[in-house]
């Protein structure tokens, strides 16, 4: 296998490269004015390990992934075109008054408390720009009002006339019937064929969210609208910098529903979040593989601290109507909760507490953190990690970067020591406890709200600062154990290289199972299979436009069920790709009690409710080959640690002075290895700290496990 897979975030550009046996890590700092300059330098890094060109490296390789933040960043700098929307006649109101959660969606926990400060977002469709149309489908499909073609022609002269540079059109019940937004888009390429404006995009919101909703529908269109340009120009530069590198295939997108598809089937939605999201189906492949069971997955890159669950069994923890920025939408995303938390996060003065707060703002990539001596002035907990003694001024990221402590020395003290009255050390001090404790908080937040307890999980700690934090993390989570997985500060750009093709259809539906009033079970199968086949269609021709043939593709069949009219759902993975009797349809219901048990705990189960279906999903998918996770977990007699290279001067929270601490390299990693703390192992890609109380173990692939030393039998702790 020789692939060559991107994740590109916030400050780093993370490449990971297989090459038969070889797998090459290697960073970059991202440039957000042209990101294939960061990614030309990573791969540059990796070839130069790999002793070939970049046109050699590229012209053998079966595919080049790239997962991205540049949907993210356009949307938190408002570049986009205008945009026109067309919508039902008495809908008009329903996007600028964002279902009258406008004002919460999206903030930090904080600000949520305090809704009546809070501010809308500014929109990305102004009022001016939003055009009624006379017509009426009902929620069962049926046509109540004709589509009025000369109102239709007048709303769309006054939309170009304003300047739209995009239409969406958003019309109600859409997903159950199309008909009106299709001849819509007839009737505008009828009055604007695309020689005469350049082709303005239409995206027609049935084709973009499958389920019923439509504020939530709308908002997703107009986001992907919003994004077309941008995405199109910003991969499109991607894709060309390939074919001048010798790059010949066609370029794949990751996507935040945990699969990828080539640039001419990826939506500009799809690619929000689709970085994190990559680690997360790194960590299910982990999990897969190994048998480490429930796992938690935990990305500390420079910008952000992202979590995401793995649940034995695979089944995925989705976000259905998840929040991008500042709005939510009606996709199906890979469950993801993002904090700020990285390494380039900001330390400013609290000064209601008195005390140190950690984030949200990043420093990112340019100027970065105060040392990376870019033009940074505001301390971040990069900065207190080198004040700490924990980084190598000179051997940061392999050398590329060069720190300046004298700068992180200068911000703290300017920004905090004056403020706290304390040494910059001690600072430092309270900044790493402060963002330690700020992520297991969020980790212990995220599993107890879902009915779970942190150590029945295995908590991963990877990205480029992962390592550095995993034992802080542990012990402000309460857990004893912590594991940095293979290729742990590129994990996310592993993943994104493991990942199959695969697209998501869904479409609304009211499909009552069991209802309770009249006794009775469903018995319509023509109209259940009926659905079925139409979005297995959808997936199908997807894949076949990309190469694949018919029997290549595999489907898997996904239903959001609930209870009578509850308000949750739960999503009912099942192998069921059709009902043919009342068997199937009791087998449906049993996989919903069983699923619902695990998630609400066992009798909380109301069948007399009645049992309905409100969404069918088909996942169509074509499986690659991908990197293989073995040897994770310990096995046998620890091996003794090879000789230090040097010794540092570091500082720790709750030990009073500096430690000297030995500092191991790459050797380290050799599997066996154990080290006692307060010790150091400095890579090329990240540093593994490893706090006094703790023991580090590593293991196949450049695993590492953290272990606090009070867990460890006597007999083994002995053998050290």
């Amino acid at each position: 296998m020789k692939r060559v897979s991107v994740d590109i975030g916030g400050t780093f550009t993370d490449c990971f490269v297989a090459w038969d046996s070889h797998c090459i890590e290697s960073k970059a700092l991202t440039t957000h004015q042209n990101l294939a300059l960061g990614f030309n330098e990573a791969l540059t890094n990796a070839c130069g390990d790999l002793g070939i060109s970049e046109r050699e490296l590229l012209s053998q390789v079966d595919s080049v992934r790239y997962a991205t933040t540049l949907g993210t960043n356009a949307l938190i700098e408002r570049k986009g075109p205008r945009l026109g929307l067309l919508t039902t006649a008495g809908f008009k109101s329903s996007v600028p008054l964002t279902r009258a959660k406008g004002y919460a969606t999206g903030l930090p926990h904080k600000q949520q408390m305090d809704v009546p400060n809070a501010q809308r977002p500014d929109p990305i469709v102004p009022i001016p720009m939003i055009q009624e149309v006379r017509e009426r489908v009902d929620y069962a499909g049926s046509v109540v009002m004709p589509l009025d073609e000369d109102s239709l022609r007048e709303s769309l002269r006054i939309l170009v006339d304003k300047g739209a540079e995009a239409v969406v059109v958003v019309l109600a019940n859409s997903v159950v019937n199309p008909v009106h937004e299709l001849r819509i888009r007839e009737i505008f390429l009828e009055e604007y064929p695309g020689h005469l404006l350049g082709a303005i995009p239409m995206l027609l919101s049935h084709q973009v969210a499958g389920r019923k909703g439509e504020y939530v529908r709308a908002m997703s269109t107009i986001i992907d609208g919003f994004l077309h340009q941008v995405m199109y120009h910003g991969l499109g530069t991607l894709e060309l910098n390939l074919r001048n590198a010798g790059y010949e295939k066609p370029m794949l997108c990751n996507h935040n529903s945990g699969g990828m598809a080539q640039l001419n089937s990826t939506d500009a939605l799809q690619t929000v979040h689709s970085g994190p999201v990559s680690g997360i189906a790194a960590s299910e492949h982990l999990a897969t593989q190994t048998g480490l069971g429930n796992i938690v997955a935990t990305d500390m890159g420079g910008t952000s601290f992202d979590i995401g669950i793995v649940v034995e069994g695979g089944v995925k923890h989705y976000d259905f109507n998840p929040v991008i920025e500042r709005w939510m939408v009606s996709v199906p995303m890979v469950h993801l909760v993002t904090l700020g938390a990285g390494g380039g996060s900001i330390c400013s003065y609290d000064r209601m507490f008195k005390t140190v707060q950690v984030g949200p703002e990043s420093a990112g990539s340019d100027p970065g953190p105060a040392c990376y001596d870019r033009g940074g002035l505001k301390p971040t907990v990069t900065d207190a990690d080198l004040m700490l003694g924990y980084l190598d001024p000179g051997h940061y990221a392999g050398g590329f970067i060069k720190l300046n402590p004298r700068r992180s020395k200068q911000a703290i003290e300017e920004h905090l020591a004056d403020d706290l009255d304390l040494p910059v050390v001690e600072v430092a001090k309270l900044i790493k406890s402060t963002v330690d404790a700020n992520m297991a908080n969020g980790i212990a937040r995220e599993l107890r709200t879902r009915g779970y307890e942190p150590e029945n999980f295995t908590t991963l700690a990877y990205g480029g600062n992962g390592p550095l934090h995993a034992c802080g993390i542990a012990k402000a989570l309460g857990v004893k154990t912590i594991l940095a997985p293979p290729f742990a500060s590129v994990f996310s750009a592993c993943g994104a290289g493991n990942m199959s093709q695969l697209h998501i259809h869904e479409m609304s539906t009211w499909t009552v199972l069991f209802d309770a009033n009249r006794q009775v079970f469903f018995s319509d199968y023509d109209f259940f299979n009926g659905i079925v086949e139409q979005l297995e269609a959808r997936g199908r021709e997807d894949l076949v436009r990309q190469g694949f043939t018919p029997d290549q593709i595999g489907f898997r069949l996904e239903l959001d069920m609930r209870y009578g009219n509850q308000r949750v759902e739960t999503a009912v993975v099942t192998d069921l790709n059709r009902i043919t009797g009342p068997e199937d349809v009791i087998r449906l219901i049993e996989q919903f009690f069983a699923r619902y048990g695990e998630r609400f705990g066992e009798g909380s189960q109301t069948p007399e409710a009645g049992v309905r279906i409100n969404t069918i999903r088909v996942c169509a998918y074509v499986e690659h080959p991908g990197i293989q996770f073995t040897g994770i977990r310990p096995v046998g007699p620890g091996l003794p640690p090879p000789a230090p290279v040097t010794t540092r001067d570091c500082h720790f929270v709750g030990v009073d002075g500096a430690l000297a601490t030995p500092i191991y390299d790459d050797a380290a990693l050799t599997a066996g290895t154990e080290i006692d703390g307060p010790a150091i192992v400095v890579t090329r890609a990240t540093t593994y700290l490893v706090e006094p109380g703790w023991r580090f173990r590593a293991a196949e692939q450049k695993a590492v496990w953290f272990t606090a030393i009070d867990s460890i039998p006597a007999t083994t702790r002995s053998l050290s």
